[in-house]
Order: C-alpha cells, then structure tokens, then sequence
C-alpha cells in the first residue's frame, strides 16, 4: 500500500462529509436545447423532478419541501469461510462495522450516500486481519435554482484482482489480494439565456486511485500486468443554441468541449477538445433529427519506464508497477485531428421516455452513440445506454459515477458490505443515466483505451417487493506508444460480459429478506493469459428485534473459473447484529 488506511479512510470520510451537505457530463456530443430551454440532459431530470400529475411521485420533490433520512449504524458479525476449491480450509472472523445511509429530496437539492467501514479479525493464524472501506455518494445542489448547480460523487469499492487485470466483486479474499477503490468528482453546472439563445456549461474535476496488493499470482510465462495507480479528470463544455421556431424553423448550436486525463503509470496523457456545430429539426411535438459537424484533435501520450542498463527489461518498483523515467522523452501514442461528424434522431413523448440514437464519425473512425430511459412511475425505472469513449481506468469510472442518479439505495453483499454493480434506483428519467457502474469496473489495466459496449438495467421498488437486473458488455481496445513499456499493449482487445440482479422485500411486520447474484465472463486479448469467469449468489434474512435493533444470517457461494491458473470456489455463512441509531 502507497499509504495507510487511516489516511485513506479519513480522505474518504472527508469528501463524504463535503458531499452531503453541498449537495456531468460524459465523453459526449451534446446538443443542447432545442426543443425547450436547458440541455436535454437537465432538462430531464428538471421535468422528472417535478413529477407527473396523476403518478405516485414523491410530494416533498413536488411541492419542494426538503425531505431529509440519515441512518447511522454500527455492526458485528461472526463470519465462517468455507474453501472448496482448490483447497479446503474452514476460516473464522470477527467483524466490527459502521457505517451511514442518508437520503435528501427536495426541488432544489437531491442526493443518497451509503459509506461503510469494516474491521476483520481472523482467528487462527491463516486468517488474516484486514480492513475494507465501500460506499457511494451522488449529490446535486441548486446554488441559484434554475441557473447553477453543483454536482458531486464519491465511492469506494473493495475488489480482488485476478491475475490478468480483472476485477472480482465477490467475497472471495480478506488479506493482502483485496483491492482498494476510490474515486471522486464534483464541479458546477450553468444553464441560462441571453435573450433567444439557450447558454449550458459544465466544468468537472475528478480524482481516482486503485490500492492493489504488490504482487499478482500470474501463470509461468505471463507477462506483467501494470495495474493503474491514480490519475486526475478535467472534463469542460460549453454550448449556445436557439430552439426551433424562434429564429428559423431548425434549431442551431454551437459548442465545445475538453477532456484530460493524467495518469500517474509512466504519466500517461489524454487529451480531447472539439468544436462543432448542431442542427436540430422537430418532426413533431416529441420527435426530432438532429445532425453535427465538427474538428476535433485527440493525442495520447507517456513517458517509457526505466530500463535494467545490462537486460534492457523494464524496471518494476516495489508497488508491482513500473518506475517511470522521468528523464525520458514523452512518446506520442495516439495522434488523431479532423472532421467529426454524426447525425440521429431525439424522441420524448412524455416526461418519463426519453431516447437519443446517434451515428457519426469520431476518434478516426465510426462511431455510435445513444440513450434510452423509461420510467412508467416513480417506483419502475429502465435504463439503457451505448457509449463509445477514449479514457483511463479513472476517466470511465468518473463518468459513470457522475451518470449515477442521485436518488437510488445502495445494494451490498451481506458478508464484507460491497457495493453491488448497480444501485436500486428511483423512477427518475435522466439522459445518460444508468444505476449500473458495472462496466467501468471491468479490468484495472493502467493503459489508455478506447471503450464501446453497451449497459441495461430494470429496477422497481415496491411496497413489499424490490428488484433489479443489469447487465453489459465492453469491449477495450488499449493504446502504448512505440518504443515504450506500453507498445506491447498496444491494440490489445480485451472484452467483459457482466450481469448483476437482486431481489429483496419483507416477509412480516419484523422480517424481511435479499438476494444477490452475479457473472462476469472476461476475455483479455493476450492468449497467454486466459479467460475468467466468476459467479456468485448471496441470500440473507433479517428479524428486527426492537425499533433500533436487527439481527441478520446468512449464506452465500463464489466462484472464479481461470483458464491459466486454479479454479477457487467457496462458501460462506454469516449471523450478525445491527444497531442503528
């Protein structure tokens, strides 16, 4: 570890406590207004926000009174771990926990945040102490309502890393393999008008880091896996516009945007600014051509790590990564400038449907692009979304987490308290939007890549019942300069299916129930590597005891094929005690 876990934690508690009372934007091409006022991307969560008459959305958000739950806890549990593959010892822990779930709804201000700290203690001297930190937080606060607003996000997640780069969400590990998480964003949002034209700009800066043990078990031959370390995000867009029939009878725009990313692995370089202009033609009251044309330019950089001066072999520091040469020249990687274009279609016939479908040409080559969201009341809620970026490891898992709702409930394993892939969210219809992160989570390579897959997710909550089911594929093709560490990344394909569901609701007055499953299916390019598949399913059952206190037991299996190395398989079993105050 680069650091200790106090500091981390107390880091991590620090930008939580920020986020909540204080109560963004993707790698897209964003038209903006033309239909209404405000990008569309506000504008849907505007309209949702103010609920639907005849619909069971919450009054506090619609009549704009704040509405405010925080529910703090502490925890102990008694943990037995079960290996069945390919060995067969029985462990046993002790686990002290905390932790806070909070929700704000309001007009103006929205958020949910779910942090837990866990301490284990191993009995015997094969089970290890450790500890784990996981949690999310998106929060949105109207500083001039109407005009600016700012958005933030944090989470923090406890993973396994697998010995080709993958990450593992199951409750597989407790010591040194466990995998820290972290990343964070915030920044303001302007929406506002100079006569006629419609003005939007966002700016966003984002921190991330991977906490990975030093050294990853890897099959006789396979070749070093360089795990990213931490990198910053600067993501900035501005666009004007006019709506169709005020001035002609298209709407017209004209924007620009700027991402970078700095990576700390051999100080790995993104950068991406476009300009362009948009046109938007209204077939109707709910639907709409709209088509662009732009310049952008896009490099990526880094340096070469230091060399063995007998060998000539990259040099590995005593992190597991590779030391950078500072004195090095920076070597271009990826070099693309020109003509961007694309042209789709925007459909909204209520305030709960929204779909964008885009094709057009970016990044040197084709590209396709779109939203669809459908939320039939405040309790059901569909997403799906088709995305094509060029990022970090870091720069995909800001924009997911700033794609995040703000209004959802955390869904995490019964056994060490992590967070599921999706969040069970509201009904809440926003562009972009998913409450599924599942995606950027697929593999901590620390090359730049280019990234295309698609997610879906379906949520409902009940009066008695909640569900959910998501599930994606990405596909990710790195980028290393020539003449660096990095070239033999270079094209490398590596491919993720992931699906993810929970069920859970209440048996009586005092009891209630959750399940969790999951899969992942992973395909790095490199053959020497191998495929990884992992499963996992979780079932526990709660009894509340007095109006503060519940008792919770449990059972869950994990299980992780690899193609180069053993199969590990085991079983867990859990009774526990929470009091929250």
């Amino acid at each position: 570890m680069k650091s200790p876990l106090a500091c981390n934690l107390l880091s991590f508690a620090a930008v939580m406590t920020a986020v909540v009372p204080s109560l963004a934007q993707a790698q897209s091409l964003p038209y903006g207004d033309m239909t209404g006022g405000g990008s569309s991307a506000s504008r849907g969560s505007q309209e949702a926000d103010s609920g639907e008459e005849g619909d069971d959305a919450d009054t506090p958000r619609r009549s704009g009174k704040q509405r405010v739950k925080i529910t703090p806890y502490i925890e102990a549990q008694q943990v037995a771990f079960a290996e069945l593959k390919p060995g067969n010892e029985t462990l046993t822990y002790s686990v002290l926990a905390a932790g806070v779930d909070a929700a704000l709804g309001g007009r103006n201000n929205q958020g949910s945040i779910s942090v837990r700290y866990e301490r284990r203690f191993g009995w015997g001297s094969k089970a290890q102490d450790s500890n784990a930190v996981s949690g999310i937080a998106r929060v949105s606060s109207a500083v001039v309502p109407g005009t600016l607003k700012i958005d933030a996000g944090a989470m923090a997640a406890r993973n396994a890393v697998e010995n080709n780069g993958a990450l593992s969400s199951g409750g597989l590990a407790f010591g040194d393999s466990v995998t820290q998480i972290y990343s964070v964003y915030a920044g303001p949002t302007l929406t506002t008008r100079a006569g006629d034209v419609a003005i939007n700009g966002a700016y966003r800066i984002g921190y991330n880091r991977v906490e990975s043990p030093n050294v990853i078990p890897v099959a006789a031959g396979q070749p070093q896996i360089d795990l990213f370390d931490d990198s910053v995000v600067h993501n900035a867009t501005i666009h004007a516009g006019t709506k169709a029939g005020d001035l002609l009878p298209v709407g017209l725009g004209v924007g620009a945007g700027y991402n970078r990313e700095d990576i700390s692995n051999l100080k790995q370089r993104v950068e991406d600014f476009h300009a362009r202009a948009d046109a938007t033609l209204p077939l109707g009251n709910d639907l709409s051509l709209v088509g662009g044309v732009g310049w952008e330019k896009v490099q990526i950089s880094s340096k070469d790590a230091v060399r063995d001066p007998i060998t000539g072999a990259a040099v590995v520091g005593t992190d597991g990564r590779y030391v950078t040469d500072n004195a090095s020249p920076r070597q271009m990687a990826y070099d693309v400038e020109g003509l961007i274009w694309d042209a789709g279609v925007m459909w909204r016939p209520s305030r709960r449907t929204a779909l964008e479908a885009h094709v057009g040409r970016r990044y040197g080559s084709t590209t396709y692009y779109g939203s669809f969201a459908y939320a039939p009341n405040s309790r059901t809620s569909m997403n799906v979304s088709v995305y094509d970026t060029i990022s970090g490891f870091g720069g995909q898992l800001n924009n997911a987490l700033a794609n995040t709702p703000t209004q959802f409930q955390a869904v995490r394993n019964p056994f060490n308290g992590n967070l599921n892939t999706c969040v069970a969210a509201d009904g809440a219809v926003g562009s972009g939007q998913s409450p599924c992160i599942g995606s950027a989570l697929a593999s901590v390579r620390s090359s730049v890549f280019r990234s295309r897959g698609v997610m879906a997710s379906y949520n409902h909550a009940g009066d008695r019942i909640q569900y959910g089911i998501g599930g994606g594929y990405d596909r990710r093709k790195f980028i290393g300069a020539p003449g660096t560490v990095l070239a033999a990344a270079n094209g490398v394909i590596d491919e993720n299916y992931w699906l993810s569901a929970y069920l859970s609701g209440r048996i009586d007055r005092a009891s209630s129930f959750s399940t969790n499953v999951y899969a992942n299916w992973y395909q790095p390019g490199d053959a020497a590597i191998g495929d990884m598949r992992g499963v996992g399913a979780t079932a526990a059952y709660y009894r509340s005891i007095t109006s503060h206190l519940s008792a919770t037991a449990a059972v869950g299996l994990d299980g992780v094929s690899r193609e180069q190395l053993d199969d590990i398989w085991s079983t867990q079993a859990m009774v526990g005690v929470r009091y929250s105050f």
